[in-house]
């Protein structure tokens, strides 16, 4: 996979899994910010007031750099990590999965703690579309009326997404394109006569 592309999942997904009389609620949810994060996790708490745990690991950004695992009071390790561990293996990122646990009188133990939630996840990921997106970087170019043609030209040429534009006597253009592509696009645009370009995210 290019350095410019990742996966993550199309849309949330939930299942139940279930392990000796323990039952698991397994929610997986696209994300991009931490404060959506915590909207989620939130809202489960409320939901699932009266649960035993609620785990859960998450990966942000394009390469999964940023990231946390949390246990909720299981025995360390046993919980955040191993639902991380499956989002690593599966190499999906911008990507919440939160784990409730229902505790139901037989304990897992250590090994079994690990498997179930290693389980449960694996089992919400299987069911999730994934789906494959580019990093893009945000471009506004700035020109005179005259220079239009020359800048559409290349627009038309490079097909970046256009997200706003505004024709005046001075006209901008704010355009989104592929990280790989975006050098290209600046340079071609910086070339027009009267155009000046910059990355605005």
């Amino acid at each position: 996979m290019a350095s410019d592309s990742y996966k993550t999942i199309a849309k949330a997904q939930e299942t139940t899994y279930r392990q000796l009389s323990s039952k698991f609620l397994v929610y997986a949810y696209p994300v991009e910010t931490e404060a959506e994060i915590k909207e989620h996790l939130d809202a489960l708490r409320k939901r699932w007031f009266d649960a035993t745990h609620h785990c859960y690991a998450w990966r942000l950004g394009a390469h999964g750099e940023h990231y946390r695992a949390n246990d909720d009071g299981e025995p360390s390790s046993t919980a955040g990590k191993p639902i991380l561990g499956q989002l690593l293996s599966q190499e999906i990122t911008n990507c919440l999965v939160v784990v409730v646990r229902y505790f139901g009188g037989t304990k897992l133990g250590v090994p079994g703690l690990i498997a179930a939630y290693k389980e449960s996840t694996a089992q919400v990921l299987a069911e999730c579309e994934i789906v494959e997106r580019t990093v893009d970087v945000v471009v506004e170019v700035s020109f005179s009326y005259i220079a239009m043609n020359d800048v559409m030209r290349i627009v038309k040429d490079m097909q970046p997404r256009i997200l706003e534009q505004l024709f005046d006597n001075l006209c901008t253009m704010r355009l989104s394109i592929r990280e790989s592509d975006s050098q290209q696009l600046m340079q071609r645009l910086e070339k027009v006569e009267g155009a000046t370009v910059e990355v605005i995210a």
